[in-house]
This record gives C-alpha cells, sequence and structure tokens, in this order.
C-alpha cells in the first residue's frame, strides 16, 4: 500500500462503511445508456443499519457520489453490482431507500441488466444522471458473504489472480524441512505450474521484511549469503557439502534454478510482493542473474510461533506484563476486533480511514506478520467501553499502533458499528493435517479425528477423542484447528455420526483452556488413556460455526439499581419454591419474620454476530408453575458475594432463566419471548433485562456480617452455550456493607480494566477470564 498512499484515497476510507473498486482504463465517455465510464466510476456500500455485504448502492462518477434508482430493478442488476464490489453475487437487494435516503445526484435509472454483464455501464439504463426519482427510491443490494478471488479494493488484498499469485520460502537446510514454521529459506513465486526463483541482486531488508509479513512473521533477519552461496551451485561432490557442519547439511539434488523476478524494489510497508515495483525476466530465464543468486530470507517469529511449546511461550508472554493492545472476538489467531489499553481501560479504535497499513503496525505488534485484511463496520463484533482512537494514520513503519498519528474521539465521531478489526497473516504451522471430521452432514461438522504417531516419514495414525468431559471451550479449540469458525456444540456423544472405520481412541481426558491452537497444546493423559466408556458412540465430536453470540452484562445498570430490601417471609413462598433464597431460609419461623435482600437490575447484552439460544431443546425446558413460564437453561447465572479473598458468603440461587428481547436497538426486531411456549434467547443487538423488583432478582445476604465484599455476576458459567469470547462473562463490584446499608460501586465487566488497575480494585481476581487454569 505503501506507493498507494496518496492523499486522494485516504480521503476517501474517511467515509464509514464504504467499500470501492475502480473500473476501466479508458477516458469518460459522454452520457449515454450502453457505454462505460473511464477510472472516475467507483463504488461502495452505504446506510445504516447493515452487515458489510449489504447497503444502500452508491456510485462515484463524474467526481461526484450518487445513488441508483430502483424503477425496473432486478436481481441481475444486483449481481453486477456485487461483482463491482468484490463479492461473487448477489443474494437480493432492496427498494425504498431500506438502507436509508442517500444524497447527491440519483446517476443511474431504470437500470436493466441480464446478470452477466462485466460493467453496470453495459446494462440499459436512461444515460447517466437522467433521472424522475427522488432519494427516496434508493436502491440497495445483498451481496452473498463470498469475495471473489484476487479482488483488491482499499481495504482487502486477496492474492490469487494477481500477477504474482502465491510466494512461499524453501528451506535448503535438511533438518529445516521437518520443522514448521519455517523461517528461513529461498524465496519463490508460483510459476505456472511449478516454483521459480527470485534474482537477489539488489535485495535489501525491506524486501525481506515484506516477505516475513506475507508470511506471518513480524520482522525480518540477517541472514547468511555465503552459506547459501553454496546451495546455489551445483555440486555433485558431497564432501564439500560436509564443511557446513552436521546441522546445516544440504539437499544431496542439484540445484535446478529458474528465475522468475528481478530488480524488486519494496518500500517495507507493503502486504504483498505483488505492490511492489519488479521486472519478469523475460526469454532465456538460464542465463539470468548472473551476477546474483537466488534471494534468501530468514524471518523473526512472534512468541506464538517460536521453536518450543507455544501455549506456554503465551503464558509466559502474558506473565512479563500486559500489552497495550489486543485483538478480541476473532475465530481465528491472527484475527479480531482492535482493542488498545487507555488510561488503565480497554477500548475499540474507530473505523475511519482504517486501512492495510494500521492494521499491519496493529498485526506486527502482536507478534504475527502484515494485515491480510483491514476490516470496518464492526465486522469482528461490537465492543464495549469507550472508543480510545480515530483516524489512525499509519505509514507502515512504525513499531507500535500509538507511533502512528490519531485523532482523539467524541462521543459524535463514533459508535461501536465501527469498530475496527484485523485479519492478520499468520506462520503455516500444519495443525489442520492433524485433525478431521467424519461422518457429519456438513464439512462444519462431524466426530473428532486426531493424528497421533506420526514421525518424520510414518503415516500418521488416526483415532477418537474420548468424549468424557468434552465440552465447549474443547470444542472451540477443534473448530479453530480445522479452520472452521467458532463451536456450535461440544458433543460426548457421537452414535448418529457412525460413519469412519476408525474406532481406536487415542486421545482421552482432553482440557483446554480455549486460546490454544491445537488439541495438542491442551491438557491431557497422553499416552497412558484414561476413558470409562471406550465405544465409538462415546467419542468426541463437534458442530462448528463462522459466527457466535457474546453476551455481557451492563455493569453501571447493578451499580445504579443495588439496594438493600427486608421480605417478609409470607410474600416469598413463591421463591423458596424455587429455591431462590439460602439454605438458612429452610430453618426459618414461616410465615413470620424476613429476609435481606441484596437487589438489582441485571441487563444481559448480545454483542456478538449470532443469536445466543438455550443449549436444550423445547422438549426438555422446565415450567415453572411459580412463576407461570418455562426455563431453557439450567444454569445461566451466578449471583455471589464474596470476601476480598475470595471467600463466597452468599449466593443469588436464581440459577435457570428464561431468556428473550426485553429491549433492542434501533432498526433491530425482537425474536424471541417467554410468554405462550415461544422461543427463547437473545437476538444480537438486543439485551434482556431482568428488573431489580422480579422475584429472584436478588441475593440473599440475610446471614451476611458487616465489612467490605465483592458483588460478582458470572453469565454462561459453565460455557453451555458457545460465545465468541468468554473472557467478558464475569461482572465484579465493590460492595461496602454496615448492617444497614450497602453501597456497591467501581461495577466493571472483568476483563475491561488493566492488570495493574484490577489488584487495585481487590486483591482476589475473581473469575477475571472464565477460564479454567
Amino acid at each position: 500500500m505503501g506507493g498507494c498512499g496518496t492523499w486522494a484515497w485516504r480521503e476517501l476510507l474517511v467515509l464509514l462503511g464504504s467499500v470501492w473498486l475502480g473500473v476501466g482504463s479508458s477516458q469518460p465517455t459522454p452520457l449515454g445508456p450502453t457505454h462505460t465510464p473511464g477510472p472516475q466510476l467507483k463504488f461502495r456500500l452505504a446506510g445504516y443499519p447493515r452487515k458489510h455485504n449489504e447497503g444502500r448502492v452508491e456510485v462515484f462518477y463524474n467526481d461526484e457520489w450518487g445513488t441508483i434508482c430502483d424503477d425496473d430493478f432486478t436481481l441481475g442488476n444486483a449481481h453486477v453490482l456485487c461483482r463491482h464490489l468484490g463479492f461473487v453475487a448477489a443474494t437480493g437487494w432492496a427498494h425504498s431507500a431500506k438502507y436509508g435516503k442517500g444524497v447527491g445526484r440519483i446517476w443511474l435509472d431504470n437500470v436493466n441488466c441480464a446478470g452477466g454483464e462485466k460493467s453496470i455501464g453495459d446494462c440499459k439504463h436512461r444515460g447517466w444522471g437522467n433521472s424522475d426519482c427522488s432519494h427516496e427510491e434508493d436502491a440497495g443490494v445483498i451481496c452473498k458473504d463470498e469475495r471473489i478471488p484476487g479482488f483488491k479494493d482499499s481495504n482487502v488484498i486477496e492474492t490469487e489472480q494477481s500477477h504474482v499469485e502465491e510466494v512461499r520460502l524453501r528451506p535448503v537446510v535438511s533438518g529445516a524441512r521437518r520443522q514448521l514454521p519455517v523461517t528461513e529459506g529461498i524465496v519463490e513465486v508460483r510459476y505456472k505450474d511449478s516454483w521459480a526463483q527470485i534474482c537477489d541482486e539488489g535485495w535489501d531488508s525491506h524486501n525481506s521484511r515484506v516477505i516475513c509479513g506475507m508470511m506471518g512473521f513480524p520482522a525480518e533477519k540477517k541472514v547468511n549469503r555465503n552459506f547459501y552461496k553454496l546451495a546455489s551451485k551445483s555440486q555433485p561432490k558431497q564432501k564439500h557439502r560436509e564443511d557446513v557442519g552436521p546441522k546445516k547439511r544440504l539437499f544431496t539434488e542439484r540445484q535446478q534454478l529458474n528465475y522468475r523476478l528481478h530488480s524488486v524494489s519494496c518500500t517495507g510497508t507493503e502486504v504483498h510482493l505483488s505492490m511492489c515495483t519488479f521486472e519478469f525476466y523475460r526469454g532465456n530465464a538460464s542465463a539470468a542473474c548472473r551476477a546474483g543468486m537466488p534471494a534468501v530470507v530468514s524471518c523473526l517469529p512472534g512468541p506464538l510461533f517460536a521453536a518450543g511449546n507455544a501455549h506456554k511461550k503465551k503464558q509466559r508472554q502474558q506473565q512479563q506484563g500486559q500489552p497495550r493492545i489486543r485483538l478480541k472476538g476473532g475465530a481465528r489467531v491472527g484475527e479480531g476486533r482492535v482493542e488498545v489499553l487507555k488510561s488503565s481501560e480497554w477500548g475499540t479504535i474507530c473505523d475511519d480511514r482504517w486501512n492495510l497499513l494500521s492494521a499491519s503496525v496493529v498485526c506486527r505488534e502482536l507478534g504475527f506478520g502484515s494485515a491480510k485484511e483491514a476490516l470496518t463496520g464492526a465486522r469482528m463484533g461490537q465492543g464495549t467501553g469507550p472508543i480510545h482512537l480515530n483516524e489512525v494514520q499509519c505509514q507502515g513503519t512504525e513499531k507500535s499502533l500509538w507511533s502512528c498519528p490519531f485523532r482523539n474521539i467524541t462521543q459524535e465521531d463514533c459508535k461501536h458499528t465501527e469498530d475496527a478489526a484485523v485479519r492478520c497473516n499468520i506462520p503455516y504451522m500444519g495443525y489442520e493435517n492433524l485433525i478431521r471430521l467424519s461422518g457429519g452432514r456438513s464439512r462444519f461438522e462431524g466426530r473428532v479425528e486426531v493424528a497421533v504417531g506420526a514421525g518424520d516419514r510414518d503415516q500418521p495414525r488416526w483415532g477418537l477423542v474420548c468424549g468424557e468431559g468434552w465440552g465447549t471451550l474443547e470444542a472451540m479449540v477443534a473448530c479453530r484447528q480445522l479452520g472452521l469458525g467458532f463451536a456450535n456444540h461440544g458433543l460426548q456423544e457421537t452414535w448418529y455420526w457412525d460413519a469412519s472405520n476408525v474406532t481406536e481412541m487415542v486421545m482421552s481426558g482432553v482440557k483446554c483452556a480455549g486460546h490454544e491452537m491445537s488439541l495438542s497444546h491442551c491438557q491431557h493423559h497422553g499416552a497412558s488413556l484414561s476413558c470409562r466408556n471406550t465405544g465409538t458412540r462415546f467419542a468426541a465430536g463437534i458442530i462448528c460455526s463462522e459466527t457466535a453470540s457474546d453476551l455481557l452484562l451492563h455493569a453501571s445498570l447493578v451499580q445504579e439499581t443495588a439496594y438493600i430490601e427486608d421480605r417478609p417471609l409470607h410474600m416469598l413462598y413463591c421463591a423458596a419454591e424455587e429455591n431462590c433464597l439460602s439454605s438458612s431460609a429452610r430453618l426459618a419461623n414461616w410465615p413470620y419474620g424476613h429476609r435481606r435482600l441484596l437487589r438489582f437490575s441485571s441487563q444481559i447484552h448480545n454483542h456478538g454476530r449470532a443469536d445466543f439460544r438455550p443449549k436444550a431443546g423445547r422438549h426438555s425446558w422446565v415450567w415453572h408453575e411459580c412463576h407461570r413460564h418455562y426455563h431453557s437453561m439450567d444454569i445461566f447465572t451466578h449471583y455471589d458475594i464474596l470476601t476480598p479473598n475470595g471467600t463466597k458468603v452468599a449466593e443469588g440461587h436464581k440459577a435457570s432463566f428464561c431468556l428473550e428481547d426485553t429491549e433492542c436497538e434501533e432498526d433491530v426486531a425482537k425474536r424471541y419471548e417467554c410468554a405462550n411456549f415461544g422461543e427463547q434467547g437473545i437476538t444480537v443487538g438486543c439485551w434482556d433485562l431482568y428488573r431489580h423488583d422480579i422475584d429472584c432478582q436478588w441475593i440473599d445476604i440475610t446471614d451476611v456480617k458487616p465489612g467490605n465484599y465483592i458483588l460478582q455476576v458470572v453469565i454462561n458459567p459453565n460455557f453451555e452455550v458457545a460465545e465468541s469470547d468468554f473472557t467478558n462473562n464475569a461482572m465484579k463490584c465493590n460492595c461496602k456493607y454496615d448492617g444497614h446499608r450497602i453501597w456497591v460501586h467501581s461495577c466493571h465487566i472483568g476483563d475491561a480494566l488493566s492488570e495493574e488497575a484490577n489488584k487495585r480494585f481487590e486483591q482476589y481476581p475473581g473469575q477475571l477470564n472464565n477460564q479454567i487454569s
């Protein structure tokens, strides 16, 4: 992007949610029904609310943005427009300004495409700028969420069809062939059906930095060229090779060099080699590069991918001090919503002017390579808390995002619907070759089979995973290892997927924290298997999904609504029947006396990208006669009062919940309600509100002595339902109780503050990250 970083496209990136693509290469032509305009024709999606692949269609023609009228609009028109925007096809279109009214000119009217045209200008229409419509008739499109291979716009580069399609590092040292990731080797580019080299004449560290970024590494390092000079010459005698030492013994075959590129010149900020300037070799490639040798690159891996045990490396890194930047909400390693730490509080970044240069600085700072995509419009889910930065404009050479120019945010500038995210290049680790699914109805589900005992030349032995103890966190890791996104379900029995001849259990006792890249990184029994039920029907299975829900509690509402009530026992028969009081209530002198209750409202939002649905089907929901509705989850929320050292002194027994959409954001429709045996769940963009005056919305503190305490609320505590992020499920407050009154303050989500701020908050960290230790 370095060579393309002109003010023109930077100014265009300011426009929220826009996606544009230049079309054509000739000069502008006069207005007419079938002529294709020149390079000034661009497209984008706009409007609100919308997803990244839908919106009002806006066209940039004759130096002005405008819209398209919905008169005579067809699905064929939508197909052509979606392809302009980089999507493979359309799934629908919208009329009557569904995504809001645009401004400026209405450039096209009565458009009629067959669907196969290369440009909207090839379709029939009334002529550019000739329209009898108002902006109340602005057309929109809904595109299939699948990119055209090779499509490039201001925020994404896919390289399958670019003129340098594929790049790899080929290790020359024999020992390095078996080690992943490959951090050093000869740079090769795909040419026709084979691989070709790059001449290293004029090759510098900027070029190496770009290659390393593509391979998923944050930085390059110097390489011993003298050693590789041996490798690039034809050496039929083995004894010359042994001089370099046993650890650097070269392949015995002679090098067959076929040069493809030369004179490569990168600035170091490009995210792909195809964005650098270079020349192709013409004619006799064997006579090329007489004064040089193949380009060789050595890369420095990030902490997650350094040699040794990856997940222990990560734990060590976390213990060395909390970083000031992190990724949240992504299904795969190296992707997610960008969050930064400022004034001890985590917050997000607004997507205004967000591009690949800034995204690459984030990726490299976190130990990954350059950015594959710079995502706008909260594509990785909406964050919470403050939006710290706006209009970040990195040059691409910065060591940290905090070194880049940015503008401080004001509340009017941005909302969390504009949170920026990234997808980073990560090194190839081969983990997906050690796991597979069998028997499922689609590639997203099946019985888990893992490869064990695969040596250098041995064929892997495939076996099953014991379903005992297998749950959502383990399924999350398996889905990530397969590259299939999030886990919907972790299944302990898979008798209905008996479609494989693999019958042996080879892994048991799997216990994951949820962040691992491979099941082998999780705790497990190793070679000493221990599985009570070894039949194939008890093998572990998974159902994966590209999206997941993400629940979090409105912390400040708890603080604002907390109070004490002394409630007479004669009004608590129903609550006692549903086990909403502490155990000592059974010994009370019913119906005389009272119970002291800490009451507060809880508002549970779904900020994810999929609806939150209970794990249990309707057939197993429990009818509560007392409260006259069905409860769809046995355990949904824990309410606890803890001492500063973590001892539980009181607990709320509001274990089972009826889930519904109480309120939703503007233009989001409610889908779930408890009444009349309705569907239960929480829609994306909605929240379930349990008011402080509802029965059982309390903690029974009758037996609690005066003192300082912690109020802790944990949503989905047993990980029964999959979420994109479990680290924000716990909320904590400081409490001071004097025997008559209670003060609740400093309420916050468990991962909203820095580690230092949390240590100041309390001695006991509580269920800060909701992960099994």
